[in-house]
């Protein structure tokens, strides 16, 4: 039997079931449009600029210059939105695209899904608390360390920041847990196909009234919403006070000083967009415990985009206000353009250098020919002057001074120097010359 979950498995505040698993095995599905615009689309395109934003911010804060607690506990915030996103882009993303005629992702909407449904939204619940839990500990880090910098050395440590990401973590994770069993799945033929389709169902802890109503609904505004929102408003109120003072006063700060009211103006931001973004899935979380029938379908969509585009935005907001961060993002990701470019210029010289090489070696070839020739010259006309000047028996001397020119020349050619040669056959004249006037005495 077909299951309808859209009123009895609301999640308040944040996630509707109903907005993930329609009626299971209905025949004529009805189209949703705002649902296709706000899931479909808004949620993917920000999500995958999300996720390569908050990856480059753990690249860049991960570096050991960066390496502080502040920074620590922004790669935990970073790892929790990149977390909430892919799993939101699961939930959300991908089943919004099969909508009003699309089934792109219709197997998956259908097989996979309803399979892997309860441990991702387990990981959802988890990474939003995290999320929320983690940006209360960066307000607390700097309310410490502007409002109270004496107590910063003992308290702004990087082991108790890793102490507080492990604790918040963990934290979120045994909150969460009775979320895995909310939901049952079962197994249904398809009314057309005749095919084993999987359906959600809830389960009987989720329909329990005193879990229902001390579990998700007060214990959920408590924890998820109002006191966090509550501590981030004093907190900041505070260090926004402090800030404005530090301004008055800048010239008498030191550079460490100046140093952390940047940093705590560029985090004011963050919690400021945090808030911004969070009210709407407030007052949503405040209809569904105080208001019967739960907050409207549509005011509770765009509650999830606003916290999708909280979780994706931060990047920019370190770009545009982090000096420190945007000179190690900008030192880390030119330099390795520039040793790209170097590396296609040293290409490009390595083609120009062997074709350069390739062209001096046959010019060096064609002037060994030329030298060759030049000498064979030279040599004949030394040998036509010495038979000129023997007369008597000088035709038996040519033949073995040819003889020995040529054979000193087949030896040695490649290897002597125009000079050499001239120095060779100077002697061979020579020599000739003392052997015709030894003859003569005889």
């Amino acid at each position: 039997m077909a299951m309808n979950l859209t009123t009895t498995t609301t999640v308040p505040g944040y996630y509707n079931i109903s907005n993930i698993t329609e009626e299971c095995g209905q025949k004529f599905p009805t189209c949703d449009l705002t649902r296709f615009i706000i899931y479909g689309v808004l949620t993917n395109l920000i999500g995958v600029f999300g996720i390569l934003g908050n990856t480059v911010s753990m690249i860049v804060l991960s570096r050991p210059q960066m390496k502080s607690s502040i920074n620590f506990l922004l790669i935990g915030l970073a790892s929790s939105d990149n977390m909430l996103i892919i799993t939101a882009i699961l939930i959300f993303g991908l089943t919004g695209i099969d909508t009003c005629g699309i089934t792109l992702f219709y197997n998956y909407s259908t097989f996979v899904l309803p399979k892997i449904f309860k441990l991702v939204f387990l990981l959802i619940c988890t990474a939003r608390i995290a999320t929320v839990y983690l940006t209360l500990a960066v307000t607390v880090e700097r309310y410490i360390a502007v409002c109270h910098p004496l107590k910063a050395r003992s308290f702004c440590t990087y082991g108790r920041a890793r102490m507080a990401v492990l604790v918040i973590t963990v934290f979120s994770f045994l909150y969460n847990l009775p979320k895995f069993w909310e939901v049952e799945l079962h197994e249904q033929i398809h009314w057309k196909y005749n095919i084993t389709v999987y359906c959600m169902s809830v389960s009987e802890l989720r329909k329990n009234a005193y879990y229902v109503h001390l579990y998700i609904n007060w214990l959920y505004l408590i924890v998820y919403s109002l006191f966090p929102f509550v501590s981030l408003v004093i907190f900041n109120t505070a260090i926004y006070r402090r800030v404005k003072q530090a301004n008055k006063d800048l010239k008498k700060l030191s550079h460490q000083q100046r140093s952390e009211i940047r940093l705590a103006t560029m985090l004011l931001c963050v919690v400021i967009v945090f808030l911004i973004c969070n009210i709407l899935p407030l007052i949503s979380n405040i209809f569904e415990t105080f208001v019967e029938g739960g907050p409207p379908s549509l005011m509770v969509r765009f509650g999830h985009f606003l916290v999708f585009v909280n979780s994706s935005i931060n990047f920019i907001i370190y770009i545009i206000l982090g000096e420190t961060f945007k000179k190690t993002f900008l030192k880390i990701f030119l330099s390795c353009w520039r040793q790209k470019q170097k590396f296609r210029q040293d290409s490009i010289e390595s083609q120009t250098t062997n074709v350069s090489i390739v062209s001096s070696t046959s010019n060096i070839e064609l002037d060994s020919v030329n030298h060759l020739n030049h000498s064979n010259t030279i040599n004949s006309n030394n040998i036509v002057h010495s038979n000129v000047d023997m007369s008597n028996g000088g035709t038996s001397e040519s033949v073995k001074l040819s003889r020995l020119v040529n054979s000193e020349s087949c030896l040695y050619y490649a290897v002597k120097s125009p000079s050499q040669m001239s120095r060779t056959l100077n002697g061979y004249n020579a020599w000739g010359s003392r052997k015709r006037n030894h003859r003569s005495t005889l």
